[in-house]
Formats: structure tokens, C-alpha cells, sequence
């Protein structure tokens, strides 16, 4: 896959050197909310994963990018479309920056608008949804910025300790 290059960030294909900081993002706690995540993973889970993120997003049904910094080259996050759907020409969109002076930076909006483009242009998808946290207010605005919109609010649709949340879905449709 060709690197997909913005004003200050890039995003690319994942590398055996993304080990540590694939680690660091899915064992960090704060954002197993938002990850649907419950349990840590193992350095040999991720190895075993990052052997296998060869495949393309037509035979994984994936496809993760890390986010780099176009100065300094450090990769500062992960966006991702996931249940990729060719039939329907569909998928879901997730992205986490890593949590320093990188957010509210812009970094997110740039990687978003490449990863967009990439899926109607390259790939050409019908729409893009996102499952978010009705009280994420930072991620709200940065989908409906690109035209997301809710489509609805799926009822205690997590579980979080003893509690269930709501979930908002977000759709985008390509117009043509």
C-alpha cells in the first residue's frame, strides 16, 4: 500500500518495529471504552498479528494504519476501518491518538480526511460508520466535521463494570 501523505502526518501500513506502541495503545486501560476491549494483550499476540497484517483489507476484512508525524517521522496513533463489507461497500471507522500534546492538534482531522479519500476513491466504498460514545464530545465533532452523521442511538448497547451505556452509530455516504 502506497503511504498516504497529509499536511503533517502520513498515515502507513503497520511494521514489525509497531510492536511496542501497538502494546502500549491496546493495553492502555483509558481507552478500552472506546476499543471494546477487556482484557491486556500479550507482545506475542501482537507479534503474531503484526506477522499477519500483510493481508489485504479484502481477505483480512481489515485494515489498521498507523499515524505519523511527517517532521519527526514518530507515530502517534492508529486509525482503522474494520468490518469491511465489498458487497455492500461498507466499513466501519476507529482512530485513537496516542494521549500526549498530539490531540486536539489536528492530527486526527488530517488522518480522517486520508482515510476517507482512500476508501471512496481507492477502494470505492458506499459509506463509512463510526460507533461512538454519545459523551464523547471530541469525537462527535471531529466525524460530524467530515459530514457524519447519527443515525441513531443503540440502548444499552455496552457494558462498562456493572452499568450499560448507550452507543451512537455515525454514517457517511459517499454522493457521487
Amino acid at each position: 500500500m502506497v503511504t498516504l501523505q497529509g499536511e503533517n502526518i502520513y498515515l502507513r501500513a503497520l511494521e514489525p518495529d509497531d510492536l511496542e506502541f501497538i502494546y502500549q495503545m491496546e493495553n492502555d486501560e483509558k481507552v478500552w471504552d472506546v476499543s471494546n476491549t477487556i482484557t491486556p494483550y500479550s507482545r506475542f499476540l501482537i507479534r503474531q498479528y503484526l506477522e499477519n497484517a500483510h493481508q489485504d483489507i479484502f481477505e483480512a476484512k481489515q485494515l489498521r494504519l498507523a499515524i505519523c508525524k511527517n517532521q519527526t517521522f514518530e507515530t502517534i496513533g492508529l486509525i482503522d476501518l474494520f468490518d469491511f463489507d465489498p458487497l455492500n461497500q461498507r466499513a466501519g471507522v476507529g482512530i485513537i491518538i496516542k494521549e500526549t500534546d498530539n490531540r486536539n492538534s489536528g492530527y486526527g482531522s488530517q488522518a480522517l480526511a486520508l482515510l476517507i479519500d482512500y476508501a471512496f476513491t481507492r477502494l470505492q466504498l458506499h459509506q463509512l460508520y463510526a460507533n461512538i460514545n454519545p459523551d464523547n464530545v471530541s469525537s462527535i465533532a471531529l466525524f460530524t466535521n467530515f459530514g457524519f452523521a447519527c443515525i441513531g442511538i443503540k440502548k444499552d448497547w455496552v457494558k462498562k463494570e456493572n452499568q450499560y451505556a448507550d452507543e451512537a452509530m455515525y454514517q457517511l455516504i459517499h454522493q457521487l
